[in-house]
């Protein structure tokens, strides 16, 4: 005959089917000398006896002793390692004594609520959840100071040798239930890190506490011998109980970042810049490859070869390395590109950073006008064409599109890297001028930044074809509400930041008067520093012109797909690769791509929560890190705090303020005036948000990038290539932005 209780100490030894799973575990866990709150296990057989109930369980309660208590649901399909239900049953915190009966009544009803017999159904056959196989866990409320989650195993990277603990004050249920983000440490080979801070909140856990929690974590790992999520609390006592523990389900496979090859990969370098998080599949196979070899065409047009720049796409993001120089290398520039070759790739690539006028005069000036008279119409008139054709063409024909717009935006790409990708190189040869010579009357302007800004023709504006990133996946400006938002008269700003820049010229020519050599040294740089800085945002502001009419060509082939049944809807495109919409054009593809479709979009949605390291491998020995170099030039010797989180030197100046972490375009409208925008990286269609924040902060980027340029026309600090700002920074915090040492700073007990 059942047992109507079962005391938890001695479930561990009981069939599954009377006390449920999560009992048994506590149950074999209690006796392992683990802590676990006391408390006893309700079966089925008592509810079947209701008339009992209540005698039976005022007997328990005088043995377990408390005056509160939980009551959760119990079902022996329940903490398994392939079905966790975690969070479908019900559960009841500070239940009296007098209450009991009813809460654990109500949890076995629960028990049958359609929401556990749908995923009962999905994931196991076997008895149904309409009772069978359940209990009602009861156990002596803890007085909790803190409590939380643990896993011993990274959820998102899947990585075994790291523990993440996420902790809130008090209860635990509002994490759980999702209602409260809490603080969380990333505990790895010994080192212990709080990986991310609670909004209002300026310590939930110690070190030592995430500590003692991995390792109660690890024990449960150890015995089950695979990765836990785990539930604990610390009482106000400081004792910590263990109130929950099972198999992580859905694990992925753990990440790794291992180079794809030799050399220094960048994230943050050429389309990279473009790319702030993992790519969807249908960019990777299709519009990627074309704006990839559309840009070694635009290097045979202007040097006569093709020197291949290597990419590779590591769990979704796009990474990019310089070619090894080799034997091989040179003997096929000169033979492909002859003399012209040489020139040009000499001077764009090395020259410029020495002496840039020389490099202006000998090929930059003349790439500029091919740029403009050439290359530009070009681009125009093909987007022209394509957006009087493309609303009534044929799939084929869309594809064709496609096609031809890709491989031109890639050419265009070229111009930007080549001739506008000089523009940072240049900054930093100013910088080392400025340092050695200009160093006192540019101190009061906070630095050599001063003097490219407020530039004629660099004014930010947002375009209707400005992206928030090059993936087509992602709406453009000009199908945002992003107008909106508002913005203080640009005009005034720039005007103020061009008359700074005359009054800091006008400072400096003084300071070299009585060395007329170094003044015309200083007058030609400066002159093609600025010119240049004018190109570089010329040039990106309409990269991306092509970008609508790809969208409109891509939105209508996923109607067409959808049309014939292939994917549920026309967004689903983006989930598919080149060949499934060659073959469904063909008229061979499979039936539905639902599943493939499905599978892509959840591995997407692992992937871009992922923070990628900003390099991966090292550099070649001849060429080593050129924007590491870049960065100590413009940041010069500066003392950094190991607590301090450090990045690029992007635009002069220093800022207090709250911080307000922005993920994407539906994050914009909870930005308030005089906030630290922290982001992955931003894209001209975040041009809008820099006119209200008071610094910029950004995961990725390099002096070249959109966040450096665009807080520079707007006059406030920005610090890019942080590579985990978004992971250590939490919205509320106060920090101090410095754009002229590249450093972020928080403020301790500021957080609001």
């Amino acid at each position: 005959m059942n047992p109507l209780v079962v005391d938890l100490a001695d479930a561990g030894s009981i069939d599954r089917q009377l006390v449920g799973g999560k009992a048994g575990v506590l149950g074999e866990l209690a006796g392992a000398g683990l802590p676990v709150p006391p408390g006893f296990v309700v079966t089925a057989a008592a509810i079947a006896d209701a008339d009992r109930l209540d005698e039976v369980l005022a007997e328990a309660v005088r043995q377990v002793g408390g005056d509160r208590f939980a009551v959760r649901s119990s079902g022996a399909a329940e903490d398994l390692p392939d079905a966790s239900y975690a969070g479908l049953y019900e559960t009841y915190l500070n239940v009296d004594p007098a209450g009991l009966a009813d809460a654990v009544r109500r949890c076995f009803a629960a028990a049958a609520s359609s929401r556990v017999r749908a995923y009962h159904d999905r994931h196991r056959a076997g008895p149904t959840a309409s009772g069978a196989g359940m209990a009602v866990l009861v156990q002596r409320m803890v007085d909790a100071g803190s409590a939380g989650v643990a896993f011993t195993a990274h959820p998102v990277t899947g990585d075994r040798g790291q523990t993440v603990v996420t902790a809130v004050p008090g209860l635990g249920d509002p994490l759980v239930s999702g209602q409260m983000i809490g603080e969380e440490w990333t505990v790895a080979a010994g080192r212990a890190t709080r990986t991310r801070h609670m909004s209002g909140v300026d310590i939930v856990l110690s070190e030592d506490q995430a500590r003692e929690v991995v390792r109660l974590a690890g024990r449960i790992a150890d015995r089950y011998a695979r990765p836990q999520d785990i539930e604990w609390v610390i009482d106000t006592g400081g004792t910590l109980w263990l109130l929950q523990a099972r198999p992580m389900t859905a694990l992925p496979e753990p990440v790794s970042w291992t180079p794809p090859g030799p050399g220094l990969w960048m994230r943050n370098f050429r389309l990279g810049e473009w790319l702030p998080e993992a790519v969807t599949p249908l960019f990777a196979t299709w519009l990627l490859p074309l704006i990839e070899n559309g840009y070694l065409d635009g290097m045979y047009g202007s040097v006569g070869v093709r020197v291949p720049f290597r990419y590779a796409l590591l769990n979704g993001w796009y990474y990019n390395a310089t070619p090894i120089p080799s034997p091989r290398l040179l003997v096929r520039v000169l033979r492909q590109g002859r003399r012209r070759a040489v020139k040009v790739l000499y001077n764009a690539l090395f020259r410029v950073g020495r002496d840039p006028a020389a490099a202006d005069r000998a090929v930059l000036a003349d790439l500029d006008h091919r740029w403009r008279t050439q290359q530009l119409p070009r681009y125009r008139q093909l987007i022209d064409d394509a957006e009087i054709e493309a609303p009534t063409a044929a799939p084929a024909r869309l594809a064709e599109l496609v096609d031809q717009l890709g491989l031109e935006a890639g050419i265009y790409l070229w111009y930007l890297a080549i001739v506008g990708g000089s523009a940072w190189k240049m900054e930093a040869c100013l910088a080392r001028f400025a340092r050695q010579h200009l160093a006192e009357p540019l101190a009061e302007y906070g630095g050599v930044q001063v003097l490219l800004r407020g530039l004629p023709g660099a004014q930010p504006v947002t375009s209707p074809h400005a992206v928030q990133s090059a993936d087509w996946y992602h709406p453009v400006a000009g199908e945002l509400s992003t107008s909106a938002l508002g913005s203080p008269a640009v005009g005034t700003r720039h005007r103020q930041l061009a008359g700074q820049r005359t009054q800091a010229e006008a400072a400096c020519r003084p300071a070299l008067a009585d060395r007329p050599g170094v003044l015309s040294r200083f007058d030609a740089l400066l002159k093609v520093a600025q010119r240049y800085a004018v190109i570089r945002e010329e040039q990106a502001r309409d990269f991306t012109l092509a970008w609508p009419i790809l969208r409109t060509c891509v939105q209508r082939l996923g109607e067409h797909l959808a049309g014939v049944g292939a994917i549920e809807a026309s967004d689903d495109i983006f989930f598919c690769t080149r060949a499934d919409v060659d073959a469904q054009l063909r008229g061979g593809g499979p039936a539905s791509l639902a599943d493939d479709v499905r599978m892509r979009g959840e591995a997407w949605l692992r992937q871009r929560r992922l923070t990628a390291p900003l390099t991966l491998g090292r550099p070649p020995r001849l060429i080593g890190d050129v924007i590491d170099r870049a960065v100590q030039d413009a940041r010069g010797p500066q003392p950094v705090d190991e607590s301090t989180i450090v990045g690029h030197p992007a635009s002069a100046g220093r800022a207090t303020g709250r911080v307000r972490l922005v993920h994407d375009v539906e994050d914009f409208a909870s930005f308030s005036d005089g906030e630290v925008l922290v982001a992955k990286a931003t894209a001209p269609a975040w041009t809008p948000l820099f006119a209200r924040a008071a610094a910029v902060v950004t995961d990725g980027g390099t002096l070249a990038a959109h966040a450096s340029l665009v807080a520079r026309e707007y006059g406030i600090p920005a610090v890019v290539g942080t590579g985990d700002a978004t992971s250590r920074l939490h919205t509320g915090q106060t920090v101090t932005v410095d754009g002229s040492a590249g450093t972020v700073t928080t403020l301790p007990g500021r957080a609001t």
